[in-house]
């Protein structure tokens, strides 16, 4: 079993604004899998799906695609699939314990391996996972909606592939893109060979913090963009207006990965915080001292309860937006 490390007091309370969503009618009898909803134009397009609830207690993009399907968003032309992920997490959120439902035996966002999912293991997010998958060959551009525990500023995560990044850019929010290869644990919905290959687009929006307002919008903002970019929906009441600021392109130079037990970051540093020196010392991983490969560094997602074997931080370096568009 994994260990977390003891330098912290244990995962402080965070308040939860929000509402988990009835999602009855997304889940009733008659759909070939329960929890994902397709709606189709008549006019040719692109086959677009909007995901949430990989984790099961990140509610806010149930909410977002909730209100959407009931706001009767529909496409113009192509395919809309609204798809609520892992529906068994989902089911034991309690906003008392809101950190306790992130999944059922496993990291659902670890699975999309071609060879864990023909391979023999069983678990409930395994057999989610293998559901949905003949779904997902089908999807051209894929968002899929994320929130975060820990402190940290919104940024839209792709992997390696040139049209993950393109679709990460044209979103208009958040401003800020980070090209990730992903976790040593394993691979990502985002990471899917579909996606991975360049066969389809996708990229995963950390929208803000799991249980606040705010990060409602924040999806929001980014599924206007991806619509719109797609042209499956030019223009919606649902829809807010695109944001445009002013975009951020960073590149993952090192994945930090828990090693020992009792690791322990200097300070509980917040997402998105940049150091502007190299050598800078961030964190403890035993006798292991990590440190800022690079001056400018940006902090990715820092998670300050790490287990062993699992991801505590991403150093990323910024880049030139025009020289990857």
């Amino acid at each position: 079993m994994a260990s977390l490390s003891p330098g912290f007091s244990p995962v402080p309370h965070f308040p939860v604004e929000l509402t988990a969503p009835d999602l009855s009618d997304w889940i009733g009898k008659g759909r070939d899998i329960p929890g994902f909803v397709t709606f189709d134009a008549a006019s040719p397009g692109p086959h677009v799906a909007l995901t949430a609830l990989v984790h099961g207690n990140e509610i806010a993009g149930a909410i977002v695609l909730d209100r959407l399907l009931r706001a009767g968003v529909r496409p113009r032309r192509g395919r809309l699939t609204f798809g609520f992920v892992n529906l068994a997490a989902f089911a034991r959120f309690d906003p008392r314990q809101p950190t306790a439902s992130r999944f059922v035996d496993e990291d659902m966002n670890r699975l999309w391996d071609r060879s864990v999912l023909d391979g023999p293991r069983r678990s409930c997010e395994l057999a989610r996972a293998r559901a949905i998958r003949p779904l997902i060959e089908t999807v051209d551009v894929l968002l899929d909606l994320h929130s975060m525990l820990w402190l940290s500023g919104p940024l839209t995560l792709c992997g390696p592939a040139p049209a993950g990044r393109a679709l990460a850019l044209a979103l208009g929010a958040p401003d800020l893109v980070v090209i990730d290869p992903g976790h040593a644990s394993g691979r990502r919905l985002i990471d899917y060979a579909r996606f991975d290959s360049g066969a389809g687009a996708a990229c995963l929006v950390e929208a803000g913090q799991h249980w606040r307002a705010a990060t409602v919008e924040m999806m929001l903002a980014a599924i206007a963009g991806c619509l719109r970019h797609t042209g499956l929906v030019p223009e919606h009441p649902a829809l807010p207006a695109v944001r445009r600021g002013v975009l951020r392109l960073a590149e993952v130079s090192a994945t930090v990965t828990v090693e020992a037990p009792g690791f322990t970051f200097v300070e509980p540093f917040a997402g998105n915080t940049v150091l502007a020196r190299k050598g800078t010392l961030i964190a403890h991983d035993g006798a292991r001292e990590i440190r800022t490969p690079h001056d400018d560094c940006l902090l990715v997602m820092p998670n300050l309860r790490p287990a062993t074997g699992h991801t505590a931080i991403r150093l990323a370096r910024f880049l030139d937006v025009n020289d990857r568009l």
